[in-house]
């Protein structure tokens, strides 16, 4: 009896992938957006990106050892990326308060009231960058002009805002200007070339799939394509659209959480394309320039009705309904 036959369910062959694996590999990801962050924006950007790690993962710390009573799990680094995320969301110039009070409500509200991860239904990142807005909108809208930039200028509008308010402002040089980062808006999102390598790297290494990140760049580029075929003017420009705002970073790093998207690929399919038109249709005719945000937060909350669509049916389920 000494050789026992053991009988385990499935996966019997591992793939080596972890949470905390995948985690940290989002993380050295996101490196190139926040050295770009910080040639544009100054140490203003390392001090607002660390404090937001800090204040996250120790209100993860403090609620799961102290509330929730049980052993806390931080060094698996989901609160790391939500601090990261959530620094990438905001302004360089956001008082400290303000931000400490946006983890709080980011790991707090959304994160560990629904038991911690894996167990929330909308991005935590997303759902604090919206709660500030909504509360601080002054603050949450200053925006810093990039430390070089020529003017004289201690605040600027961007790209989104002047393109809808007054794009006869735009830049000569704004194309190149949103590709490399130079330009006024929150931390994680001014830099489209750092933002697609850190896509690259997340590609290559399977952490994602390209379903979610393709298929939101793809409608947003096909819906305000067509706009400017039929209106060639600025605020329907595809380029500017693509490569400004929060999108790439919405797009690549946060419509992408596990948790909060769905599991097929044709839901995930299903889910970038809403995600895109609905971007579109916030940024165009809705009250905010931006609108990446609030469309993430809004199909969040659709992800189990597409999971519950898209998922395949058990095998024998339709005979066994009969």
């Amino acid at each position: 009896m000494a050789n026992k036959l053991v009988i385990s369910p499935s996966p019997h062959v591992h793939s080596g992938d972890s949470i905390s694996k995948n985690m940290y590999g989002v993380l050295i990801a996101l490196i190139p957006a926040f050295l770009v962050a910080i040639y544009v924006f100054g140490l203003d950007a390392l001090k607002i990106t660390v404090l937001s790690v800090l204040f996250c993962v120790g209100f993860e710390y403090l609620i799961a050892k102290y509330i929730m009573k049980r052993q806390p799990s931080i060094s698996d680094g989901s609160a790391i990326i939500t601090g990261v995320l959530l620094a990438f969301n905001v302004p360089s110039n956001l008082p400290i308060w303000i931000l400490a009070l946006g983890a709080l409500f980011t790991i707090g509200v959304v994160k560990m009231t629904f038991g911690g991860l894996g167990n929330n239904i909308f991005n935590p990142a997303i759902a604090g960058r919206i709660f500030l807005l909504i509360s601080f909108p002054v603050q949450m809208t200053t925006w810093p002009v990039p430390i070089h930039d020529t003017t004289d200028a201690i605040t600027s509008a961007t790209v989104l805002e002047s393109m809808k308010l007054a794009p006869e402002t735009l830049s000569p040089t704004l194309l190149q200007d949103v590709f490399f980062g130079i330009q006024a808006g929150s931390l994680g999102e001014t830099g489209a070339l750092a933002l697609l390598l850190g896509l690259a790297f997340l590609l290559w290494r399977k952490i994602i799939t390209w379903h979610i990140p393709i298929s939101i760049l793809g409608t947003v580029f096909v819906f305000t394509g067509i706009l400017y075929l039929v209106h060639p003017v600025p605020e329907f420009n595809p380029i500017i659209h693509l490569l400004s705002g929060g999108l790439m970073l919405g797009a690549i790093f946060m419509a992408t959480d596990y948790v909060t998207s769905p599991m097929t690929k044709s839901g995930m399919l299903i889910y970038g394309v809403s995600i895109g038109f609905l971007t579109v249709c916030f940024r165009l005719w809705g009250a905010y320039p931006e609108g990446i945000s609030f469309a993430i937060l809004l199909m969040n909350a659709f992800t189990p009705l597409i999971n519950n669509y898209t998922t395949p049916k058990r095998f024998g389920e339709k005979c066994a309904n009969k």
